[in-house]
C-alpha cells in the first residue's frame, strides 16, 4: 500500500519525516549524528566534519555495508571519519537528501538514514585522520553550518528532545 504524501509540504521534508517515499533514483546511505552533553553548561553539542573534495560541513556518513545492520555501518562510518563511538541507536533518527559528486563526476541524489550516536570516547587513529577537519557545535551553529535543510531540522529536534529531557 502506497502512502498518500500532503500537497501541503515539500515533498523531500516529507520523505525526511516518515522515510515512507524512496524513488529509485535516490541512493541509500547511513549516517551518524554524534552528539553529547557539555557538562559544564548542559547544552547538548553536534560533532561536524567537513566533505573531503567539496569541504562542507557534515555528518558522518557513507553507504551501507555488507553484513551491518544500517546503525552498526553509521557507527562505523563515524570512526573511520571522525575518531568517535559510543552508544548508538538501532532506532532511525530522520532522514535527509542530498547531491552526492562521485568520482567521475557525475551527481546523484542520495537519502541518508540517520542514526543518533552519544559519544563515550575518541580514538587517535583512524582511517581518516588528516582529512577532514571536526569540529563540536551547539544545535544552533550546526544549523547555521550545513546546508541540508532537512539535517537542519534534525538538528532541531535532536536539541528539542534534549530541552524536554527526553535525550539519553
Amino acid at each position: 500500500m502506497e502512502a498518500k504524501l500532503p500537497r501541503t509540504r515539500p515533498l523531500l521534508a516529507e520523505i525526511a519525516r516518515t522515510g515512507i517515499y524512496v524513488p529509485d533514483a535516490l541512493r541509500q546511505q547511513v549516517g551518524a549524528l554524534c552528539y553529547r552533553v557539555n557538562m559544564a553548561t548542559n547544552e547538548v553539542e553536534i560533532l561536524l566534519i567537513t566533505t573531503r573534495k567539496s569541504h562542507r560541513w557534515a555528518i558522518p556518513k557513507g553507504w551501507p555495508m555488507g553484513g551491518k545492520a544500517p546503525h552498526e555501518a553509521a557507527k562505523q562510518e563515524a570512526l573511520e571519519e571522525a575518531g568517535v563511538s559510543g552508544k548508538i541507536s538501532k532506532k532511525v533518527f530522520g532522514h535527509f537528501t542530498y547531491l552526492k559528486y562521485l568520482p567521475d563526476g557525475e551527481r546523484v541524489p542520495c537519502m541518508v538514514q540517520v542514526h543518533l550516536l552519544r559519544v563515550e570516547f575518541t580514538v587517535a587513529a583512524y582511517k581518516e585522520r588528516g582529512q577532514r577537519e571536526i569540529i563540536w557545535c551547539s544545535c544552533f551553529e550546526a544549523a547555521i553550518k550545513v546546508n541540508e535543510p532537512e539535517l537542519k531540522g534534525l538538528f532541531r529536534l535532536l536539541y528539542d528532545r534534549h530541552r524536554a529531557g527526553r535525550l539519553r
